[in-house]
């Protein structure tokens, strides 16, 4: 690769009611804006995978799980010989502090799966319009509270020293 190319990453996540959809989106203008030519999508539209300089891939966490989707991206990448760095963000702890405190069950796997630099955790949202009644009702017997609790800076820092590291890695090569 010429030094001077702008670093390609594909920045995909598993998102059931599209709050960390959004969180992607803003890791993918993050990236755009310090100088990387970003591809975003969902991960069961992600495609030529391999052909990518870096993959940042997240999920929503669902009873301390990720998304189906997401978790067979992970697999996917993980097939590859040459596997390109791979950042992981799960989102989902909600409340002030975030509960729940521990990563997600299978984030140990999906790591050592695609040799993940870093698994990130950031706070979700709950807007109980957006749920189903099973879902409401998990959510009243556990009395979690509704409410947006991203914090935006913190993932406009995280996604700027992934864009610093691949741009200073590229320099070298």
């Amino acid at each position: 690769m010429n030094p001077s190319e702008k670093p390609r990453v594909l920045v995909s996540a598993g998102s059931k009611h599209g709050a960390t959809a959004e969180i992607a989106r803003r890791i993918a203008i993050q990236l755009e804006d310090s100088g990387c030519d970003v591809t975003s999508c969902p991960p069961g539209e992600a495609r030529d995978v391999e052909d990518f300089d870096a993959i940042v891939l997240g999920s929503a966490v669902y009873a301390g799980h990720w998304t189906a989707d997401a978790k067979d991206l992970a697999q996917a990448v993980g097939r590859f010989e040459a596997k390109p760095p791979v950042w992981l963000f799960s989102s989902g702890p909600i409340g002030d502090p975030p509960k729940p405190e521990e990563e997600p069950v299978d984030v140990s796997e999906i790591r050592a799966a695609t040799d993940a630099r870093e698994h990130h955790v950031f706070s979700g949202k709950i807007d109980k319009s957006m749920l189903g009644f099973g879902e409401k009702a998990i959510l009243m017997a556990l009395k979690v509270p509704e409410g947006d609790f991203r914090d935006w800076d913190a993932i406009d820092r995280w996604a700027s020293r992934i864009a610093e590291q691949l741009t200073r890695e590229m320099s070298l090569r």
